[in-house]
């Protein structure tokens, strides 16, 4: 058996058909057309068993059946029986295990509940199809239908999920909304006087060590041992620590650590409405790292503010430029299950509307530097290069209208990392961040080339040392990569900051590394006031 999935065979039809297999997979979720290509092929005239992938193997929605079955008769009418068989779209590997161990309702409600399928429940929709698809009685084949067409009816009518006033904004979105009110050049003018950094301003992705103290705080505060005040001043206690130790080492723009945040994706889906979480839903990440992905259900809308509270207090605590931080529309979705009943680039918008609102609060709080994390855009790539441009087009797009509602003065970064960008370049250019930091230590700066190639305009911060790893770099070590990276970039464009965020380091090692970062950063400012009398 050969196995295709996650999109169409497409050019690859051909060889796929002629194939000397005893059978062949096709994913009719990600690609439901190609049954119709197959199917108009010699290989209806082969022996080769079908396999159709009809329930879907990457999301936890139910199935819906009646559709499912019209696959299914399509291939049995011209294939036969004995041809055809029944299966999930691809491994249920990224699914989670079983949905009858969700058994609080008051994280996942029976409502939403019975919209659902994990692992186990794939498995009897798999088995249940085969059964309905032996049923030659319509009427008999028609009840068995009904509850399945009940569920899938009551998801289409539900109030929970379908918003008319998001909809509605969404359907608004005018071409100004994805764009700043000036170009980067005029920002760029306007940045430098408002904010007055210093020359290769030094930062940090966002997050600080998520030691097993602060993670226990969580914990407490989710069994009731600890009360939101109690944690609350607790959190407040690791802000100001961290706060003070980034002023003692000469840090131009601070984070406030993200130590009350779960997970950069989590945290924000616990406050937007059309997302749910699960207890146990539980899927294998990389490695043995697993996650348990949010669900988005329903149309997405931010009620209150999500971050400004930290943000200002941790404001409140310096004169340095305090960064607020996000997570930007793309990642949000990629990194969660996402509702299958709309297209993904519409439940982008409704998260990149979210966002820019709370863009737009931390700007009126004060915060003048604020960034949208988007590690996921190049993940999101679909399989066929051909199909690029259309999702990079609305990713893009997502990101703009997260960014764009703000002042010329606020400076926007992003942050990506995972990523090389070669062949989509021209789509990063067109975020139009005015900062985008990345990843690039473990490639001796070679990242860069493609920025230096397209002639990108915008401010670059290239990862000066991995963040991946314990091990703590030298000051010559980021002296090198700095000399590297303001070979290609412009004194006036180059940042200095690490690969990523530093949540799962220890602190004894950041704080090494981050004191040799800065160490590096001022002597590369005094050797370019010496060479070339810019002032650092």
């Amino acid at each position: 058996m050969v196995t295709t999935y996650f999109d169409c065979t497409g050019d690859n039809l051909g060889l796929a058909v002629v194939l000397p297999i005893d059978a062949l997979h096709i994913d009719l979720v990600r690609c439901p057309s190609q049954l119709n290509d197959i199917l108009q092929t010699s290989f209806i005239l082969s022996k080769t068993c079908l396999s159709l992938g009809v329930v879907d193997g990457r999301n936890i929605w139910i199935n819906d059946l009646e559709k499912s079955l019209s696959f299914i008769q399509k291939a049995v009418d011209i294939l036969g029986e004995d041809r055809v068989m029944i299966a999930p779209s691809c491994s249920l590997l990224h699914s989670p295990c079983d949905l009858d161990n969700e058994k609080d309702e008051t994280v996942l409600t029976a409502e939403i509940k019975q919209w659902m399928a994990f692992a186990k429940q794939k498995i009897e929709e798999v088995s249940t199809l085969k059964k309905l698809a032996s049923i030659k009685d319509p009427k008999e084949l028609a009840s068995a239908l009904n509850p399945n067409k009940g569920v899938i009816e009551s998801r289409k009518k539900s109030s929970l999920i379908h918003k008319p006033q998001v909809k509605e904004r969404v359907k608004n979105i005018t071409d100004s909304d994805s764009r700043r009110a000036n170009t980067f050049d005029i920002r760029q003018k306007k940045q430098e006087k408002a904010l007055n950094l210093p020359l290769f301003p030094t930062t940090t992705i966002g997050s600080f060590p998520q030691t097993d103290e602060i993670r226990q705080l969580r914990a407490k505060l989710k069994n009731g041992t600890l009360s939101p005040e109690e944690y609350e001043e607790k959190v407040k206690s690791e802000i100001d620590r961290s706060v003070v130790w980034q002023e003692e080492i000469g840090i131009d723009v601070l984070v406030h650590g993200e130590f009350e945040r779960n997970d950069m994706v989590e945290y924000f889906g616990e406050q937007l409405d059309g997302y749910v979480f699960s207890q146990n839903g539980w899927v294998q990440s990389y490695g043995s790292r697993c996650v348990k992905p949010p669900i988005i259900y329903g149309d997405i809308e931010r009620s209150k503010p999500m971050t400004v509270k930290w943000s200002q207090y941790a404001q409140s605590k310096t004169n340095h430029y305090m960064k607020g931080m996000l997570t930007g529309p793309v990642t949000i979705l990629q990194w969660s299950f996402v509702r299958d009943d709309q297209p993904r680039s519409e439940t982008a918008m409704q998260i990149a509307l979210a966002i820019r609102d709370e863009v737009t609060d931390l700007e009126k709080a004060g915060i003048k530097i604020i960034q949208i994390d988007e590690p996921a855009i190049r993940e999101g790539l679909p399989l066929h290069k051909a199909d690029w441009d259309k999702y990079l087009n609305w990713a893009v797009k997502a990101f703009r209208i997260s960014a764009s509602g703000v002042n010329d003065e606020t400076q926007i970064h992003t942050h990506m990392c995972y990523s090389e960008f070669n062949d989509i370049i021209s789509h990063i250019a067109d975020m139009d961040a005015d900062v985008i930091t990345i990843e690039t230590s473990r490639s001796q700066m070679e990242l860069l080339d493609a920025f230096a190639d397209f002639n990108y305009p915008n401010e670059i911060g290239p990862g000066v040392y991995d963040i991946h790893s314990p091990r703590v770099p030298g000051v010559q070590e980021i002296e090198h990569l700095l000399e590297k990276a303001l070979a290609v970039i412009p004194a006036r464009n180059l940042w200095v900051n690490p690969d990523c965020g530093l949540k799962t380091r220890k602190w004894a090692e950041t704080e090494l590394a981050l004191k040799n970062m800065m160490i590096a950063t001022k002597k590369l400012r005094q050797r370019v006031k010496e060479t070339s009398g810019i002032e650092a």
